[in-house]
């Protein structure tokens, strides 16, 4: 996504290295940390096993905390072509969607409200936290590395991401049903036997399926400023 938004705003794709990197560290920083056992205490993770089960809690935390700090030197490297504006921009950019008004706030929702009912605008605005905050922010990061520091593309990218970042979350919880732990490359129903509010325990699953139609014809149609280059 960091590099799909660069080339859409005209950048140079060695731009997009660096925030691509941040992005996929303070990714797996996430994964790192919610697989733990007081988060979600998962045991596999991408197929293997997790990194407090592959080594110990301790290791998992720490691996975390590097990968998180490491997110940001890697943005703030000095002489990587970038203005200082644009390090500025990006910086801010990582830093509020992982932080307390991004994806700390959405886990920490979820885990305040394992076992309760939601209303599906509290699903919605949880999971705009948990995971759209993330997938907005990988394109925003493309398109500052490009220079587009603001205007009416930049928010094409927001909406884009908007959309994206809930269907996304949609089709994960249709797959926690549906598909097997093997495809998965993590343990299936685990939401299910967790208790935690999902949208197909809200919805239904066919009315899952039209609302993630939905939201990808949304994505598609909030690239309308991008024109043919987002065919």
């Amino acid at each position: 996504m960091v590099y799909l938004s660069n080339q859409f705003c005209g950048g140079s794709i060695e731009l997009a290295d660096p925030p691509a990197i941040a992005i996929e560290m303070l990714h797996s920083y996430s994964l790192v940390h919610d697989d733990l056992p007081a988060m979600d205490n998962d045991e596999l993770r991408r197929g293997k096993p997790t990194c407090h089960i592959a080594f110990d809690e301790a290791t998992a935390i720490l691996a975390g905390d590097g990968l998180l700090t490491s997110s940001f030197e890697v943005l703030s490297r000095p002489d990587q072509g970038y203005t200082a504006n644009q390090q500025l921009a990006m910086i801010y950019c990582l830093s509020k969607a992982a932080g307390e008004r991004g994806m700390v706030l959405g886990q920490a929702f979820d885990l305040s409200h394992v076992g309760q009912p939601l209303t599906l605008d509290q699903l919605k605005q949880m999971h705009a936290l948990k995971t759209g905050a993330l997938i907005t922010c990988a394109l925003e990061l493309g398109a500052l590395s490009a220079g587009e520091l603001n205007g009416e593309r930049l928010d094409a990218l927001r909406k884009f991401g908007s959309a994206i970042g809930l269907a996304f979350q949609v089709k994960d919880d249709l797959l926690d049903i549906e598909s097997d732990t093997e495809t998965l490359g993590k343990p299936s129903g685990s939401d299910q036997a967790k208790n935690k509010p999902t949208y197909p325990s809200l919805l239904g699953i066919e009315a899952c399926r039209e609302l993630l139609e939905k939201l990808l014809q949304q994505a598609h149609h909030s690239l309308k400023p991008y024109g043919k280059k987002c065919r």
